[in-house]
């Protein structure tokens, strides 16, 4: 078309464009003829490579491809088997983490109706033994920078295992271990260093394999398989104590669990998980002191962050700020309104239920939504939760036609349940953000701070309880307790700005839509070129008419 208006509307040019023709054409001749030398050339090639070969089973592949697709194929295969021992390993140690809840509602039992403990002092044992659980930062710098055997963390498990088995165990089987108060308190301290040596080593395998094989979802599985061992451990215990009246049978069941958890784990290998030995522990051996020192001086690099620090202050706070009245409330349920072990234990189980519901919920649709709005959210709805114990303290549930045992079994187990949940966005969020090598150091950490708040709590709890005067035969001003207790949950929010807006896996999702929008200029941009090609060609065959 260019060339007709050209040649038509100015006729002294129509040489030069004869001429431009006659180029263009002799160019594409000449172009045309390499090709078909080429093609020649590769023919002749070709016949001169399969013409003496008459067996055509002898071509093979280079060495380094077949090299090269042996080992993938052996990766993948090596993948898969450590998913599913992971699977195994993280969904059998969780379970029976949640399954904890059996033994201890037997030790409550016990200790409220067998040795007719004071609700102060029975809130003092439940929440004194919980002091090995502070220490979970040294397990943390331990299972990092300590290997024992080629391994980090599945020792460590094994270890905790069997500190609790013998915990349990002595229980069980020793009648002065279960009728004395120091013996008592000595076994459950001995249970918590085991869980808590147990549980830092498999919040650190969690994270550290989910970071290598770029899973997020780990943490959610954890609390699955912890919601569903709570589920079980109550309703079985519930209903086993009502009908044994034996909590001792109960320890010894526990720790037969616990056998069979630790003949799991240490049928494990920690190679099998693709969590090897790393070449810097094999090579050099330095002394433990000077590990620790360096782990421990990192820790504190990583914790100032401001993107750790201040969520972590955040969730801290607003857990010891709330006084805990867990054990005057459940004196008040079994001495006051004389409920059955059976109410109290499917009163949990209702609770874990809705704990595995919120988890698969939050897995699902909740890492889309706004990590501070969703947190702002779950605080409203757990101070809303403590008003319910006011209502079945003040006995408003007769006045609308509910017994107690149904109230109980529906809304007693709330709260804390919420409470719980509560704790899910920041696993998450620490594991996403724990640096390679410290994340047993990191969710030890946070462990340990969740653990001291919670201590806080309970011992603030008592003294809130001893100076309203609540005992085991006076339970008048519980309802005041009550009420301190949802002011001091609304209190935190006050400062939710430490809380971060976005959450990790919305970090994730804007890189990929990155990762999209630039496949998508990539087409474009091929096909701009195609189209520029095509016209090209268009434009010599035009020529060559």
């Amino acid at each position: 078309m260019v060339c007709s208006v050209v040649s038509s509307g100015y006729p002294l040019f129509s040489n030069v464009q004869i001429i431009r023709k006659n180029q263009s054409l002799s160019c594409l001749n000449k172009s045309i003829s390499c090709c078909q030398q080429q093609n020649l050339c590769s023919k002749t090639h070709l016949i001169k490579i399969i013409g003496p070969q008459k067996k055509v089973k002898q071509v093979s592949l280079p060495n380094n491809v077949k090299k090269k697709g042996f080992f993938e194929e052996k990766i993948g295969f090596s993948q898969m088997g450590s998913q599913q021992n992971m699977a195994i390993l993280c969904g059998v140690g969780y379970w029976v983490q949640g399954f904890r809840c059996f033994p201890w509602l037997a030790l409550n039992f016990h200790m409220a109706d067998g040795l007719n403990m004071l609700p102060s002092t029975l809130q003092l044992v439940q929440y004194s033994g919980n002091l090995p659980m502070v220490a979970k930062p040294i397990y943390g710098i331990l299972s990092d920078a300590v290997y024992i055997g080629g391994a980090h963390r599945i020792p460590y498990i094994s270890i905790g295992v069997f500190l609790q088995v013998l915990a349990w165990g002595q229980l069980a089987l020793i009648s002065a271990a279960s009728e004395a108060l120091p013996a008592i308190m000595a076994c459950v301290l001995l249970s918590n260093v085991g869980a808590s040596i147990t549980e830092v080593a498999k919040d650190a395998l969690v994270a550290e394999y989910g970071q290598r094989n770029r899973m997020a979802g780990l943490q959610s599985y954890a609390f699955m398989a912890s919601a569903a061992g709570g589920i079980l451990g109550n309703f079985i215990g519930g209903y086993f104590l009502l009908k044994t009246q034996q909590p001792k049978l109960m320890f010894l069941a526990f720790s037969a669990l616990l056998a069979l958890q630790l003949a799991v784990t240490s049928g494990t290998r920690e190679a099998s998980l693709g969590l090897a030995q790393s070449l810097k522990y094999s090579a050099v051996r330095e002394p433990i002191t000077e590990i620790f020192r360096k782990q421990y001086s990192d820790l504190l690099i990583a914790v100032r962050e401001e993107s750790i620090a201040r969520p972590l202050i955040w969730i801290v706070v607003s857990i010891l700020a709330v006084p805990a009245l867990s054990g005057s409330i459940f004196c008040y349920q079994t001495q006051c309104l004389n409920l059955d072990p059976s109410v109290i234990g499917m009163s949990k189980v209702i609770g874990h239920m809705m704990l595995l519901s919120l988890t698969v919920l939050y897995d699902r649709f909740g890492k889309r939504v706004p990590m501070r709005k969703l947190i702002s959210i779950v605080q409203i709805t757990y101070a809303a939760s403590l008003l319910l114990d006011l209502v079945l303290v003040k006995q408003l549930n007769l006045k609308m036609g509910i017994p107690n045992e149904w109230f109980a079994l529906c809304f007693s187990g709330l709260a804390e349940t919420i409470a719980i949940f509560k704790l899910l966005p920041f696993h998450v969020l620490f594991a996403s953000l724990a640096p390679s090598g410290f994340e047993g150091s990191l969710m030890s950490f946070l462990a340990s701070a969740l653990c001291l708040s919670s201590i806080f709590s309970g011992f603030l709890g008592v003294a809130l309880a001893t100076f309203l005067g609540i005992t085991s035969g006076d339970y008048s001003n519980l309802h005041i307790g009550i009420l301190i207790q949802f002011i001091a949950a609304l209190l935190p929010l006050g400062w939710l700005s430490c809380v971060p807006m976005a959450q990790p896996e919305s970090e994730k999702e804007r890189k990929r839509s990155v990762s999209k929008r630039t496949r998508k200029n990539r087409r474009v941009g091929r096909v701009v070129v195609d189209s520029f090609y095509s016209y090209r060609r268009k434009r010599e065959s035009d020529l060559l008419r």
